[in-house]
C-alpha cells in the first residue's frame, strides 16, 4: 500500500483538515491547524507531503521522525501542527487497514468511558450561572471558564475580587460534586497568579490552566510550591522537550493538543513522560471533530488520563460545529458527561467528505483578537 495523495481543506469556523489517500482506497483524516494561522500550516503540510507521497503509510513512527526531524530547522507550532495532522491521518489509515480502533494499536483500552468537560464563558457571574446550569442539565460534571479578560500585571482589589466572584458563582451553580477548571490563559503575571490562586483556592478548582505564559516555565516551580490549587499547562508546548521543564517544576496536569504537539505519536510519549512525574493528561481540544476523535483514542489508552476538553457549544463555533462535518454523530454523544468507547476502526469517525469539500470552497480567514490595555500597550489575549 502506498500514499498517492495528500489534500488539505480550510474549514469554517477556524479549522484545517487533511486527507491522505492510498492506492488501495484507504483514506485517513487529520486536523493540522494553528488557530489564526491555518493558511501557514496548510503550506507546511503541502511541503511535508512531498515526503509521504509514494511511501507506505503504515510506517508511522518512521514518518514522524522524518517529518519532525528531517529538516535542519525543526519544532515550533507551525511544523509541529502540520506533523500532528498528518500523524493523525496515518494512524487513521492504520486502524482502518487492520479493522481496529487506534486505541487498540496503542496497546488496548484502559477505560470504557472518558470524562469530558464543557466550556463556559466566565465574563459575567449572572450569565455564568445560566451557562453552567445548562451544561449541568446536559449531563456534564465539569466545566472550564476564563478567570478574566484583559489583565494588568498586578490586579487591583476590585479586579481580584471580580475573579473570585466569577469562580464563586461557578461553584454555587455546580455544587460540591462537580468540577470547575479555571483558565488564566497566560494573561497573569507570576506575582498576580500567586495572589489570585490563594484567593480562589477555597472554591476548590479542579486545576488552574496556564497560570503564566508558556515561555515562563522557569517560574512554574515557584508557583507550584506556593499554590494550593493544582496547576496545568501545555496547549502551547509542542513536544516532550518543552514539557520536561514544566513537569520537573511539578505541574499536576499536562495539556498537549493533539493538533499541535506532534499528533498521536508524540502525545502518547508526552503522557508517558508525565506519568513518571505523577502528572495527569488532559488534552487541549477546542477544535474540530478529527482532533477530538484523535484525543479520545489517546484517552482510552492512557493510564494517567484525567479529563478531555471538547468544543460543542464553544463561542468560536459560529459558522459550524463539532458535528457539522461527520456522517455519524454517535461517537460524540456524551452521556452523563462521558464519551463512551466504541470499536469503530481508525479514529472512530466518518468524515462527511462532501460537506468538507463544500466548506473548503468558502474557506475562512479566522484571526484571534489583538488586545490592548487602557494605556494602549499590548495585552495578552
Amino acid at each position: 500500500m502506498k500514499i498517492v495523495r495528500v489534500e488539505t481543506f480550510l474549514i469554517p469556523p477556524r479549522w484545517l483538515f487533511c486527507r491522505i489517500e492510498t492506492d488501495e482506497g484507504v483514506v485517513g483524516w487529520g486536523e493540522p491547524v494553528v488557530e489564526g494561522r491555518a493558511e501557514v500550516v496548510r503550506a507546511a503540510v503541502e511541503v511535508l507531503a512531498e515526503h509521504l507521497v509514494g511511501q507506505d503509510p503504515l510506517r508511522i513512527q518512521d514518518h514522524w521522525q522524518v517529518l519532525s526531524k528531517g529538516g535542519f530547522y525543526r519544532g515550533g507550532p507551525v511544523l509541529s501542527s502540520a506533523v500532528a495532522g498528518l500523524d493523525q491521518a496515518l494512524w487513521d489509515i492504520a486502524g482502518r487497514t487492520l479493522g481496529v480502533p487506534v486505541h487498540t494499536l496503542l496497546g488496548g483500552p484502559v477505560r470504557d468511558t472518558v470524562r469530558v468537560y464543557a466550556w463556559v464563558g466566565g465574563d459575567e457571574p449572572a450569565r455564568l450561572k445560566e451557562e453552567i446550569t445548562a451544561q449541568v442539565e446536559a449531563g456534564f460534571t465539569a466545566v472550564k471558564m476564563n478567570a478574566a479578560g484583559r489583565t494588568p500585571p498586578l490586579t487591583s482589589p476590585a479586579e481580584t475580587a471580580a475573579v473570585v466572584e466569577r469562580v464563586a458563582a461557578a461553584r454555587e451553580a455546580l455544587g460540591p460534586h462537580r468540577d470547575v477548571a479555571v483558565d488564566f490563559h497566560g494573561r497573569f503575571s507570576a506575582a498576580n497568579a500567586r495572589r489570585v490562586l490563594h484567593e480562589i483556592a477555597p472554591l476548590h478548582p479542579l486545576f488552574v490552566e496556564e497560570p503564566v505564559l508558556p515561555d515562563q516555565a522557569h517560574l512554574l516551580a515557584g508557583l507550584v510550591a506556593a499554590s494550593p490549587v493544582p496547576l496545568a499547562t501545555g496547549e502551547r508546548l509542542y513536544g516532550r522537550a518543552e514539557f520536561l521543564p514544566a513537569l520537573t517544576a511539578g505541574i499536576a496536569v499536562a495539556q498537549p493538543d493533539l493538533s499541535h504537539a506532534g499528533g498521536i505519536s508524540e502525545v502518547t510519549r508526552i503522557a508517558s513522560l508525565a506519568e513518571t512525574f505523577g502528572a495527569h493528561l488532559a488534552p487541549h481540544c477546542p477544535l474540530g471533530p478529527i482532533a477530538l476523535a484523535a484525543s479520545l483514542q489517546v484517552a482510552f489508552a492512557t493510564p494517567n488520563f484525567l479529563i478531555q476538553e471538547q468544543s460543542r457549544g464553544i463561542h468560536y463555533n459560529k459558522d459550524a460545529d463539532l458535528l457539522s462535518y461527520v456522517v455519524d454523530t454517535e461517537p460524540f454523544r456524551f452521556v452523563d458527561g462521558q464519551a463512551h468507547r466504541t470499536e469503530l476502526p481508525g479514529l472512530g469517525i466518518t468524515v462527511d467528505e462532501d460537506a468538507v469539500r463544500a466548506a473548503d470552497r468558502a474557506g475562512h480567514s479566522w484571526r484571534n483578537p489583538v488586545w490592548r490595555h487602557a494605556d494602549g500597550s499590548f495585552a495578552e489575549w
